[in-house]
């Protein structure tokens, strides 16, 4: 199943915000998926449209502190959102990544529509839970931490469906398998002390957020440096070991996990080690079209071999271009799902 979210549509650049996180994205990969010959007679078979209400305070809290919740929440999130997005710098003024004049919208409403869009990730869990598959085109925070959000990730609405998943019974045990170019830091740090969580990511052995110092002013070692369960750091240039570096990390998670299969797997499906991607933060991995299908294909069959239900979220992505790998495996795996 194919999730769309219909009323959660946000241009960052009508909220004065110059990041290339483009809804084309997503509107292209649903135009091909609605172009290919068999799935057009049959969308009531694979895609899911939905409306959803913002993430309450109650589900934002069993993820992240009171008090970024409280300041996110508030009439004016300037500050957290120059921080999320990256628009304020050290002085505490607007850089290149805000237009003032062309900020059309309070940011207040940009908050409250990621935050429908973020409840999305949980609706794509519950219907992967009940039909084994669902791919959302959007979603995917992997960096936002417990004290707060970053590197343009306003909540982890990953961790935050998981624990509302929990809460309810739902699930005990998932698997969070991140291929974004970025290593998942903020779900390893939110998740370091749970079991019930494992996490694997396969990323840029160097570059952002992997080039800070690991350590703070007062000595301590630094967020962005919590290990995942298994972390899978990939040199620059080694771009043709990808798939059997990740089909090793796969092996690897079973083993940490006993042999025990989780009741559900969340895949971070970003589309940034793309070597069409123009994020320059991402530029240290460089996947072919071909490539980047083929990851994704891997991690769908392997947990499909091992019957465990497999939600997906797009993360990063930047550029015209992004759209071609979400739609390339999709529209590889679907028919394949629907038809056989």
């Amino acid at each position: 199943m194919i999730l769309s979210i219909e009323n959660s549509n946000a241009r960052l650049q009508d909220y004065g915000i110059q990041i290339p996180l483009l809804a084309e994205r997503y509107t292209k990969t649903l135009e091909a998926l609605e172009q290919h010959a068999k799935l057009s007679q049959c969308k009531d078979k694979w895609l899911l449209t939905a409306n959803t209400k913002p993430l309450s305070r109650e589900q934002l809290l069993r993820v992240h502190t009171q008090s970024y919740v409280e300041a996110l929440l508030s009439e004016n999130p300037l500050r957290v959102m120059g921080e999320v997005f990256e628009f304020i710098d050290s002085g505490g003024h607007f850089n290149e990544r805000f237009v003032e004049h062309e900020n059309n919208r309070p940011l207040s409403e940009l908050v409250e529509k990621r935050l429908a869009h973020a409840a999305g990730t949980l609706v794509a869990c519950e219907t992967a839970l009940a039909q084994g598959f669902c791919y959302f085109l959007g979603g995917g925070a992997h960096h936002a931490m417990t004290t707060g959000g970053r590197g343009f990730c306003l909540v982890h609405d990953l961790l935050i469906a998981v624990r509302e998943l929990q809460a309810r019974g739902q699930v005990k045990t998932v698997w969070v398998i991140d291929l974004d170019a970025h290593k998942g830091d903020g779900t390893a740090e939110i998740t370091i002390a749970d079991p019930s969580v494992l996490t694997l990511s396969i990323h840029m052995q160097e570059g952002w957020p992997l080039d800070e110092s690991p350590l703070d002013d007062q000595g301590q070692l630094k967020r962005c440096f919590w290990p995942s369960t298994v972390d899978i750091p990939v040199p620059i240039g080694a771009e043709s070991a990808y798939l059997e570096l990740l089909r090793h990390g796969l092996q690897q998670l079973e083993v940490c996990a006993g042999g025990r299969l989780p009741d559900l797997a969340l895949v971070v499906d970003g589309s940034d080690p793309f070597e069409k991607d123009v994020l320059q933060s991402a530029k240290l991995m460089q996947l072919s079209l071909e490539q980047c299908v083929d990851r994704t294909r891997l991690v769908h069959d392997w947990l499909q071999e091992r019957g465990v239900p497999q939600a997906y979220v797009m993360a990063g992505g930047y550029g015209p271009e992004n759209w071609r790998v979400h739609a390339g495996f999709l529209l590889d795996i679907l028919p394949r799902r629907i038809f056989g």
